[in-house]
């Protein structure tokens, strides 16, 4: 690096040495013997390293000047002169590299107005510091473009010990970084409309409902679907059926206030979410009534009367009426799952009331009473320990073979069938109950382990945590320790965490699944591109498996928008190290797809659904498959 700045300042201190040493050979001949094949000695040594420094800095130019990114070398002075910027900066910024070196202020002066004080606090942080550092900015080209740049540096010091030297490397990340966009809006935005999708809306549902609860508010949930929207389709055609999706999605935005957000759900189905809603006595709104209810039905009143206008669709007018059902917190539900099934629940009842209406959600008698019943035999079932496990197979997408298997919990219901986990594991979890009823989890799945390797059966055993397992303390001693009570490697076990869990407190979300790995577990993030993570984030957590959630798995051989997410899921995980694995296969069709689109594993009722263990066993020596651990689990 330094011949490289004394090339650029004409300065060259071995050459000078080496016309000296010639000009001494010339007058060898008034010189001792000795002395002149000492001289003749030095002369040719020299010559040999200036040859060796050209060859090498010929090599580094080259080198340097063929890769796809700009290389530079600045002074580690208060001036941030370039003694050496690489020929790349002319075709990725425009500018040329004479005209960086004589500016010092070009860096800054091109730097993307809501980046320069970060950047440049990161530049002269690392140069002060005198170690290696990383960090990311966009720069403006000459033509205006904007381009993103990972710069990694390192800091050269000189004899003494000081920075003498910043040597960097810019790559150009700007496609990266649009990839990244794409597949956040994508995960968080409905293609035909551009609303917000339903994942957005349940995540800022939650944080709508937790905000509420802090500060005494409420908040409100419409969910409106149109009534007989299929004779559109039928009667215009699916085109003129999308076009009418989206001047309604119109409609609604203006209709609403700015604080309200509207979001499609699927189908002919809308979602409004109301929050910060003062209640009770604070109400903004005069009489008996509660202010946030008054507040919902006036948006439901605002929408009708917005819908009333036919639309022109296809050269045709076509008028069109929604039903709507209302739920509020803390009227109704404690949380946003609640709410929606609430909601859905009341639109259903407006429906059958008639087009065109709404009906806010009434609790009964019989909901506490159904809600009492569940809540006593779940205290039972955890005292008595009344639980299954259900299996589902993980294969190898190339060929169908089992490598593993996802445990699953069931509850069976005294009066016959199982209790479906989504009516109790949420009120386990308000009870304070998950933690037992987890407990009991890896407990029984160890159990079956060693019965399935008294059997012969080697099989990797993957098993969900809840997000309050999640934060338990002493999570992994806990775990590894009943592993290593049964005798289960741990390498063999593999724990899934859903995206959302993991996302709630990232940092934290980190270091305890740091802990999980530390012990031998693997980690899988569960539903992943139903939430949102930023590669970062996600590049930072010690996740083996990328599990695809089985809403982009659903016809993705033949829904464009779910074919690019789950090709941009799989480039991702094999970006970042992760083996990706396709959630809910169910047709051949989607099973083709993936494999031709490089998914590794998956899962799935094309393959098997949840069985006991029992049934798994004789299903696996029936269909004579060789039953191995795999990466896929």
């Amino acid at each position: 690096m330094t011949a490289e700045r004394q090339g650029a300042t004409g300065a060259h201190p071995r050459r000078s040495l080496v016309e000296d040493a010639e000009r001494a050979l010339a007058s060898l001949d008034r010189l001792p013997r000795e002395a002149a094949e000492l001289v003749e000695a030095l002369v040719a040594e020299l010559r040999r390293t200036d040859e060796e420094l050209h060859e090498a800095n010929a090599k580094y130019r080259t080198l340097v000047e063929q890769i796809p990114a700009i290389v530079y070398i600045d002074v580690a002075d208060e001036s941030m002169s370039t003694a050496y910027v690489s020929p790349q900066i002319q075709e990725l910024l425009g500018i040329s590299p004479e005209e960086y070196i004589a500016d010092p202020d070009l860096w800054y002066k091109h730097l993307h107005p809501d980046d320069k004080e970060r950047a440049l606090a990161t530049y002269l942080a690392g140069r002060d510091a005198g170690e290696p550092f990383t960090f990311e900015y966009r720069l403006l080209a000459r033509d205006g473009r904007v381009v993103w740049f990972r710069d990694s540096a390192v800091v050269v010091k000189d004899g003494d010990g000081r920075p003498a030297f910043i040597h960097g490397v810019m790559l150009d990340i700007t496609e990266a970084k649009r990839a990244e966009e794409q597949l956040a809006f994508l995960a968080y935005h409905d293609r035909l409309t551009g609303l917000p999708n339903r994942a957005m809306f349940e995540e800022l549902l939650d944080l709508a409902v937790a905000r509420a609860r802090r500060h005494d508010l409420a908040v409100a949930v419409l969910l409106l679907d149109l009534d007989e929207f299929k004779l559109v389709n039928d009667s215009l055609g699916h085109e003129a059926g999308d076009e009418l999706l989206r001047r309604v999605a119109e409609r609604l935005r203006e209709a609403t206030r700015e604080t309200d957000l509207v979001a499609r759900q699927g189908g002919d189905e809308f979602l409004l979410l109301l929050a910060d809603l003062e209640t009770g006595a604070r109400a903004p709104l005069p009489g008996d009534a509660d202010g946030a209810m008054l507040i919902a039905e006036s948006v439901a009143a605002r929408i009708q009367d917005a819908l009333r206008e036919p639309f022109r669709v296809a050269g045709n007018e076509v008028y069109v009426t929604a039903s709507i059902g209302i739920s509020l917190f803390p009227h109704h539900g404690g949380d946003g799952a609640e709410l929606l099934r609430l909601a859905d629940a009341a639109m259903f009842q407006s429906k059958r009331t008639g087009p065109g209406g709404y009906v806010i959600h009434a609790p009964t008698d019989a909901d506490a009473l159904t809600k009492l019943s569940l809540t006593t035999r779940l205290r039972r079932a955890v005292e008595e320990r009344n639980w299954e496990l259900h299996y589902q197979p993980l294969v190898a997408l190339a060929d169908g073979r089992m490598v593993g298997v996802e445990a699953l919990l069931r509850w069976p219901d005294p009066n016959g069938g199982l209790v479906p986990p989504g009516d109790f594991i949420p009120l386990a979890e308000e009870m304070g109950l998950i933690e037992a009823i987890g407990d009991w989890v890896v407990e029984e799945l160890c159990r079956q382990d060693r019965r399935w390797r008294e059997e012969g059966l080697d099989l990797e055993i993957s098993f969900n945590l809840s997000t309050r397992e999640l934060w338990r303390p002493e999570l992994a001693d806990r775990i590894a320790a009943r592993l290593t009570a049964s005798g289960t490697p741990p390498e063999k076990v593999v724990v899934e965490v859903t995206e959302s869990a993991a996302m709630v407190d990232p940092d934290r979300t980190r270091q305890i699944l740091l802990g999980l790995r530390e012990r031998g577990l693997r980690i899988a993030l569960d539903d992943f591109g139903s939430g949102y993570s930023s590669l970062s984030r996600l590049r930072d957590l010690p996740v083996q498996v990328l599990k695809i959630d089985r809403s982009f798995v659903r016809d993705c051989h033949a829904d464009l928008t779910k074919a690019s997410m789950v090709r941009a899921i799989v480039a991702l995980a094999e970006g970042l190290g992760m083996v990706p694995l396709a959630e809910g296969i169910e047709t051949e069709e989607e099973w083709r797809f993936l494999v031709a689109h490089g998914c590794t594993f998956g899962q799935g009722y094309l393959f098997s659904r949840p069985a006991p263990a029992a049934e798994l066993s004789a299903l696996a020596r029936r269909a004579g498959l060789r039953l191995v651990g795999g990466e896929a689990s």
